[in-house]
């Protein structure tokens, strides 16, 4: 970490800025935030705009997305199914995986 970056990082916790839970996009590193600007401790870069916006929005490989397409595709399973002990086991599955999801959520 450059001197630089550092008494920026210093600067901004001063002034009321804080700490992310979210690494840096480029490096990982620890980053800072105030007034809505994010600086990264390790590499000093500010991340884009853009980047920011779709890093906050969910991703279609996200687990509880994954997990919602394996919902629909067994309560669509438990639709066709004629055994009831195997609809029993799919309803035990179903609920399962509701309970899983609220936790993610």
């Amino acid at each position: 970490m450059s001197e630089d970056i550092r008494k920026k990082a210093i600067e901004m916790l001063l002034s009321g800025a804080t700490l992310l839970s979210e690494p840096c996009p480029y490096c990982k590193g620890v980053r800072v935030m105030k007034d809505g600007d994010a600086l990264c401790v390790s590499c000093g870069k500010s991340p884009d705009k853009e980047l920011e916006k779709n890093s906050n929005e969910p991703q279609n490989d996200s687990p509880v997305k994954k997990l919602e397409e394996k919902l629909q595709s067994m309560t669509d399973e438990l639709s066709k199914e004629k055994d009831p002990e195997k609809q029993q086991t799919i309803l035990k599955s179903i609920n399962l995986l509701i309970d899983t999801i609220s936790k993610l959520k």
